[in-house]
């Protein structure tokens, strides 16, 4: 059977809402966006009384013997449009389109992996870890946060690992400090061919830095404001330096959000 492929705009609807430290975790129907579900791609949605859409993370896809498939997206309440969609309850419907972007390419054979995420933008290297498990590679996964409420999944982590390191800014859970402070250790440790991060700029920046000095291969799932969400609207720029060594600018949402984090010209992100 062939790859069903492409994003689909949609009716999704709340069929659970549940709080968990930090954030509000809401799982969806949305029919035909699970099945084209690769991990890191991203869907968006409509907020009542906005004209940019809200682009959300897939946290989870799973089968429901109530509802068909389902996908789980994280929200962190930021402002209103994401207060607005934090506080919708079961029965909500929402106009969605996904999965939309590029995902994070899978290595062909099975390599040792360093996933590193911040925040509930760590959401994506749930599923990634899933699928890197099932191609016989092994995994460690650190999880990040600027204190505990805001550590996201880090009991699920470690079903989904064979290490899992947590980190948090004011020592709260795990070591102190920032993902800054540890990754070159924890990638030495690892011994891993291939890094994927997910999170604030400074969580890639220092990823992308640490694989480079290390000489594996990076990926990194850009966090920035993408209004349209379809590439469309081009407000989402993100700095790069192309395969011929020439700097341009892409589209996150359409070009990304997941690049090679070598090629991203940090300095001007």
């Amino acid at each position: 059977m062939a790859e069903v492929q492409g994003p689909v705009h949609v009716e999704a609807e709340v069929v659970a809402t549940k709080r968990i430290g930090g954030y509000r975790h809401l799982t969806l129907t949305a029919p035909g966006v699970p099945e084209r579900f690769r991990a890191g791609n991203f869907v968006a949605v409509t907020v009542e009384g906005h004209v940019a859409r809200r682009a959300l993370w897939v946290h989870r896809v799973r089968a429901s013997s109530s509802f068909g498939p389902t996908l789980d997206v994280v929200v962190e309440s930021r402002g209103a449009g994401t207060a607005w969609l934090a506080a919708q309850p079961v029965g909500t419907r929402l106009a969605l389109t996904g999965p939309l972007g590029r995902p994070f390419a899978l290595p062909k054979d099975a390599v040792s992996c360093l996933l590193v995420g911040e925040g509930y933008a760590a959401a994506p290297l749930f599923p990634l870890a899933e699928r890197l498990r099932e191609r016989g590679c092994g995994v460690s996964l650190v999880v990040s946060a600027p204190d505990e409420a805001r550590l996201l999944a880090a009991l699920e982590a470690r079903r989904s690992a064979r290490s899992v390191t947590v980190i948090t800014a004011d020592g709260s859970v795990g070591q102190r400090g920032t993902v800054a402070d540890h990754v070159d250790d924890l990638l030495r440790r690892s011994d891993a061919d291939v890094v994927y991060a997910a999170g604030p700029t400074a969580v890639l920046r220092a990823a992308a830095g640490a694989a480079e000095r290390a000489g594996a291969w990076s990926q990194v799932a850009v966090e920035v404001p993408t209004p349209c969400g379809t590439g469309l609207c081009h407000g989402c720029p993100l700095p790069v330096v192309g395969e011929d060594g020439v700097d341009r600018v892409v589209r996150a949402c359409a070009d990304g959000p997941v690049v090679r984090g070598d090629r991203v010209r940090w300095g001007a992100v």
